[in-house]
């Protein structure tokens, strides 16, 4: 039985014209009869759909007389009802016809304001009269599309083929576990169309006309309703939050909304593209020549990468206002600073001139009390961004389970310490862990005197190795600036190699400035030397790229005198410097020690120590090693979670790549502006020296300041 025997039998409409729609969940003709009326035959495959098609039609049938016109009503069959049971072309079926409504479709149309206020008041009426209405089907009806159950969409997240996307609908589902489920029992419920997509809304002369598909019906939070529409009128917005605004100021004169449901409701918009991209993906594998399954996907993408642009409190701040609801102010920074100085030394040191209040990050922006947005592009310990996903999570279920200290027996130690040395040569194949870079240099330093037997440490002007008492004291940066001791007698400062403003520039300086170095070695700790330390790229120092030649040379100088030579890899580490995984293997060596911390946990204070087994052994003389916190299954949970995530978004490529355009663009300035002195760096681990004049190379402090401030105020972070 085909389409137009369907129609003449159930419905006795003989109809001259039959057009076959879009749609996922049921055959849909559009069908004009010889009379010219209009009609929707739907056709539902699935039987176990019945309860929810059937209190579709009740829906519709009573909101009907308040509606008339503006949504489908459902037509009677020759058997009195609703909805039939039939055997077609397309099998074992249940079969229903709608009233045909005329208009375009909002996907297609300008979105004017007077449109948009139109959108929210229909959308608002609706609602208001939806509280009258009540189906037990759809009240225990338990499916993806409603955003209450938006994390059943969790299970295609590995259908998202490209992980730097998967990770925006990871870390949105991980923010609606922490920020929305907790408070969803307490929010207003009822049925709601739920699927107010711009292809389901009809719109003629800036006014809507209509509004289908009732498939996704649901027994949710009110607020879900403004959620699923808004990305619809946000998509290729320069400001997704101004069309948005404009719908719930329309909808709430209609319906008013609760604070409470839109403090919540940045995150269920999220929740919205989130669960949209997933099964798009999902879908598309399924059907890959579909295109209607995927018609929002690329929009959807689009806005959920401008949507972790937006702080959070700014958006909910436009939402409430766009209600007429008061903004809540962010606390007085003069305040938080009274405060902090009332616990706090002063010697806690804080960035710019203006400081900023932080309360939230994800990826590369954090976001302040006062809804603005920062892209970070200083801060050198998130290494694969703020808030990601994959580690936050590692982290919590690793906590939920177990956390202790490394003296019981833990797969998490093992399997992380073999996954970490993999990145290095064979013969780095010991592991201590620590928790703080400082922690790892000062081991550093006592694993190579107890080895060595000796107590001379050579270290590099400016180079800076941590907080501790024997940090600063290898600390030149520390100890030579305010405050500082001044240098101890074990330790020996080798001139900085620096071939920009040296005294050795040019081609040769990596020779010129290592055959100084050995000379040094060679008067001042020939037979006492126990290490050399320096950073593979001297951070503090003013990101000084070392030489070519200059390490290598070096580190056979401190060998042959029977030293060690400790390469300080906490800032450079984990595949910054773009080309190699490590900053040493930039100088074509292999240290005795590797000191790694900062970006080695994401934020969590984890660091190590990575050596040889025979300097391991040397370190084994019967004092124990024991850290309180190093290596214990939360740290290697959350280390092992990082090196996951840089192999899978290929960020060592990444840093490559965009390090490299960072550099070809800084140089392009340099040629308009004569204060970019210097352009130096590798990957994404670079820095611009500004000179008050190219010849001089005279440091221009004051305008560097400026810079860095001014950056700040254009929210940009950098560093000195």
């Amino acid at each position: 039985m085909e389409v137009k025997e369907i129609v003449a039998k159930l419905y006795q409409i003989n109809s001259i014209k039959e057009k076959k729609l879009n749609g996922y969940a049921s055959l849909n003709y559009a069908i004009e009869s010889e009379t010219g009326e209009k009609f929707v035959l739907k056709i539902h495959t699935d039987l176990n759909e019945q309860p929810f098609i059937q209190a579709e039609n009740e829906l519709l049938m009573f909101l009907a007389p308040q509606f008339k016109d503006i949504l489908p009503v459902p037509q009677t069959n020759i058997h009195q009802n609703t909805l039939v049971r039939q055997q077609n072309f397309a099998g074992d079926t249940y079969v229903r016809m709608l009233s045909f409504l005329e208009g375009n479709f909002l996907a297609e149309a300008q979105k004017t304001p007077k449109l948009l206020q139109s959108f929210g008041q229909f959308m608002g009426k609706l609602n208001k009269s939806l509280q009258g209405f009540y189906n037990s089907a759809i009240a225990s009806r338990v499916f993806k599309w409603d955003l209450q159950h938006c994390l059943l969409n969790e299970q295609y997240l590995a259908d998202i083929a490209d992980p730097s996307k998967r990770k925006w609908v990871e870390y949105f589902f991980l923010q609606f576990k922490e920020k929305v489920r907790p408070h969803l029992p307490y929010l207003r419920k009822s049925v709601l169309h739920n699927d107010a997509n711009d292809w389901n809304v009809l719109v003629k002369n800036e006014e809507v006309v209509g509004l289908i598909d009732f498939g996704d019906l649901a027994y949710t939070q009110v607020i879900n309703e403004i959620a699923i529409a808004s990305p619809y009128i946000a998509f290729d917005e320069a400001d997704p939050l101004e069309n948005i605004c404009i719908f719930i100021q329309a909808y709430h004169q209609e319906y008013p909304l609760e604070e409470k449901e839109l403090e919540l409701l940045y995150y269920l918009i999220a929740a919205r593209l989130c669960s949209s991209v997933c099964s798009s993906a999902h879908s598309r594998k399924l059907e890959p020549e579909n295109e209607y399954i995927s018609i929002s996907e690329k929009p959807a993408w689009d806005l959920l990468e401008k949507w972790i642009a937006i702080n959070p409190i700014k958006a909910v701040n436009r939402f409430r206002e766009a209600a007429g609801y008061a903004v809540v102010p962010a606390p007085k920074i003069d305040d938080l600073l009274q405060k902090r100085h009332q616990y706090f030394s002063k010697a806690m040191s804080i960035s710019y001139k203006e400081p900023i209040h932080m309360v939230g990050a994800a990826f590369q922006y954090m976001y302040d009390a006062a809804g603005n947005t920062f892209l970070d592009a200083y801060n050198n310990i998130p290494l694969v961004g703020h808030s990601h996903p994959k580690v936050v999570e590692a982290g919590q279920r690793q906590m939920a389970q177990l956390n202790t200290n490394t003296r019981y027996l833990n797969e998490q130690l093992s399997n992380y310490a073999e996954k970490l040395l993999a990145k290095f040569p064979p013969q780095l194949n010991k592991l201590f862990l620590v928790n703080s870079g400082s922690a790892a240099s000062d081991l550093a330093i006592r694993i190579a005197l107890t080895h060595t037997q000796r107590e001379k440490i050579a270290v590099l002007e400016h180079g800076y190795h941590g907080n501790t008492m024997l940090g600063i004291d290898i600390s030149p940066y520390k100890f030579e600036g305010k405050g500082g001791q001044g240098i101890q007698n074990n330790i020996l400062k080798l001139p900085i190699p620096d071939a920009y403003r040296g005294k050795f520039q040019g081609p040769n300086a990596g020779k010129q400035y290592a055959e100084e170095a050995c000379q040094l070695l060679q008067s001042q700790v020939q037979d006492s030397i126990a290490a050399f330390i320096g950073e593979s790229i001297v951070g503090c120092g003013g990101q000084i790229m070392l030489p070519p030649n200059y390490l290598k040379t070096v580190y056979q100088c401190v060998r042959e005198m029977g030293g060690l030579c400790i390469a300080d890899e906490v800032q450079v580490g984990f595949g910054r410097v773009g080309s190699h995984f490590w900053g040493y293997e930039l100088h074509n060596v292999v240290p005795d020690i590797v000191v790694l911390g900062k970006p080695m946990g994401n934020c969590h204070p984890i660091a190590g120590v990575v050596t040889t087994d025979a300097i391991a052994q040397s370190f084994a003389n019967g004092m124990e090693f024991f850290s309180s916190f190093g290596g214990n299954p939360v740290s290697c949970a959350i280390g092992s979670a990082v090196l996951d995530v840089l192999e899978e978004e290929q960020l060592q490529k990444h840093a490559w790549e965009v390090g490299n355009y960072f550099v070809q663009e800084l140089k392009s300035l340099q040629k308009d502006f004569p204060v970019i002195g210097d352009v130096r760096g590798s990957g994404l681990f670079l820095g611009i020296e500004m000179v008050q004049d190219p010849i001089s190379k005279k440091p221009a402090t004051q305008l560097t300041a400026e810079v860095k401030n001014e950056l700040r105020n254009q929210f940009i972070l950098a560093s000195t």
